[in-house]
């Protein structure tokens, strides 16, 4: 009988086997099996990559790299060392085309034994950018164009012709390619290391958080864990919001200056920052909060864009307020939810003035194409140059809701496959966010908890006060400690009670501090004396 390698040895010669195996492996013929029965490919490259970094790995012409994520992956990447596989392929008959990109660390000792997709940001799903910061991380990954260029900005591949939605391609990019490229990156995980995954992750924020919940709806299988915040879920009804400003100024005919709406924002903060009991420029009890924007009609406002002195108007007045109220239609009935009123008002609002009378604004361009491509199906469509009437405003808020809720809308919340799986997700959305209303996302834990009261048995949601789309802000960011909280929960049961959250100090700015976010539906409330001192907060 041969004799036996001590087990250490044995492994490291295994581990060196493998490293051997896997640097000389990144190519073509060792991923020749990798397809899906529905997908017919068009061209498969595999390319071993050294040295990269977020800028190599950027989406050529377009600028777009990364989606937005929470650290570990969100942290910069360089000197990265990758295995990565572009795949093209269509599904037969519907004459689409979606780039699936796929990146392994390189040699098997640099593999965390963990894959993790990460999101992308407004139009754009993914790309071949987005591969790079997981790997930095250990980890396998896979992302997903959507089926069209990653453009974050516009949806010009919408429309077939003019008057026809682009059927495939949009159910491409709201759900199919993003499993597709879940089954592609974990069988590519696969056949390189010889096993599969030990834990998979999904990552992201904004559009990444609606695709972590359309992943958490629809397809549960594939992830251990879920982090998805600021979620621009309930797609089909946030999209009037964000469109809504535009409207008033239409409906108005009144685009106030930059200045103004700054000062309707810092007068609001004024009047309700210390309701939580710390003055620190954040509103953590919105709806305690009862500023009216009429209270600041008549005043006026020193501006330097334009550099003149304005005098806030009803009208001035009426739009903030709707801007907070949320949309409504003609006969008043609620449509969605407003901006809460320490969120800066120029987020999906952008005035351009070069007097006080002569202001002009851009909407937010990736809501302009919803109502433009989607909506009234017309690629020329712009509300600042087409206008539009309250009745048609309606009309649109319908057509949204009535024929785009299943394919986009990812507002299920029938969770049962996700919490019978045993997977876990965590949601964290920043309350002075300026481009996705912060209260849709409590509308939408509160249903899936009337549906469910055990949810949070699987899926917690922790808001976070002043902060804004995704991080950032005056307030508690929770960016660079969710993702390893959500870990914790997946691998070791620890399931988080509260989220670490960081911000700048009151009394020095240049100066952070720290407080632990609450869970929703408690409310993080200052009850020591230090405003700096996570001891002088509590969850109530």
């Amino acid at each position: 009988m041969a004799a036996r390698l001590p087990l250490a040895l044995s492994m490291l010669g295994a581990t060196m086997a493998v490293n051997a195996q896997n640097s000389s492996a990144c190519n073509a013929a060792a991923f020749a099996a990798l397809t899906l029965s529905n997908i017919e490919i068009i061209s498969l490259d595999v390319a071993a990559l050294r040295n990269q970094s977020l800028s190599t790995g950027m989406d050529a012409g377009t600028g777009v790299g990364v989606g937005i994520i929470s650290a570990p992956t969100g942290e910069t990447a360089s000197g990265v060392d990758l295995c990565r596989i572009s795949i093209q392929y269509t599904h037969p008959g519907q004459g689409d085309n979606v780039n699936t990109y796929i990146g392994l660390p390189l040699d098997a000792a640099n593999w965390n034994s963990r894959f993790m997709m990460s999101g992308g940001g407004g139009w754009t799903a993914g790309g071949a950018g987005v591969i790079i910061s997981p790997v930095a991380s250990g980890y396998s990954t896979s992302s997903t164009d959507g089926g069209h260029n990653t453009t974050a900005a516009t949806a010009d591949w919408g429309l077939v012709s003019e008057g026809n939605v682009n059927w495939p391609a949009l159910n491409d990019f709201a759900s199919v390619a993003l499993d597709e490229a879940a089954k592609l990156g974990k069988a590519a995980t696969q056949l390189y290391y010889g096993k599969d995954p030990t834990y998979s992750y999904w990552n992201g924020c904004s559009t990444g958080g609606r695709q972590g919940h359309m992943m958490a709806q629809r397809f549960p299988e594939h992830f251990d864990g879920i982090l998805a915040s600021a979620s621009a879920f309930n797609w089909q009804k946030f999209q009037t919001a964000s469109l809504y400003p535009a409207f008033l100024a239409e409906h108005l005919d009144v685009v106030p200056p930059a200045c103004v709406l700054n000062a309707f924002t810092n007068a609001a903060i004024e009047a309700c920052d210390e309701l939580d009991g710390v003055q620190d420029k954040i509103i953590s009890l919105p709806g305690s909060c009862k500023f009216n924007a009429t209270s600041l009609v008549g005043q006026t406002v020193a501006c330097t864009n334009p550099n003149a002195t304005v005098t806030i108007s009803e009208k001035m007045a009426e739009f903030v307020h709707g801007f907070w109220e949320g949309p409504r239609s003609g006969d008043g009935n609620f449509f969605w939810y407003g901006f809460n009123q320490d969120a800066p008002l120029t987020g999906v609002f952008n005035p351009t003035c070069t007097t006080v009378d002569n202001c002009t604004y851009a909407p937010f361009s990736a809501t302009d194409d919803w109502f433009g491509v989607f909506l009234e199906k017309n690629s020329t469509w712009s509300i600042s140059t087409s206008g539009i009437t309250q009745e048609r405003f309606d009309q649109l808020h319908r057509i949204s809701v009535d024929e785009y809720t299943s394919s986009i809308g990812t507002d299920n919340v029938d969770l049962t496959n996700f919490k019978k799986r045993g997977t876990k997700m965590l949601t964290w959305h920043g309350m002075q966010d300026p481009l996705i209303p912060y209260n849709g996302t409590v509308d939408y834990y509160d249903r899936v908890k009337a549906w469910d009261p055990n949810v949070e048995d699987y899926y917690r949601f922790f808001p976070a006060p002043g902060v804004s789309h995704c991080g950032g802000g005056s307030g508690f960011d929770p960016s660079d400690y969710v993702f390893d909280a959500l870990r914790a929960w997946v691998e070791n049961g620890t399931a988080p009670e509260t989220l670490t959250g960081e911000g700048a100090a009151v009394g020095n700015s240049s100066e952070s501090r720290k407080v632990n976010l609450c869970m929703y539906p408690k409310i993080l409330t200052f009850v020591g004396t230090d405003p700096d001192d996570a001891a002088s907060y509590d969850c109530i």
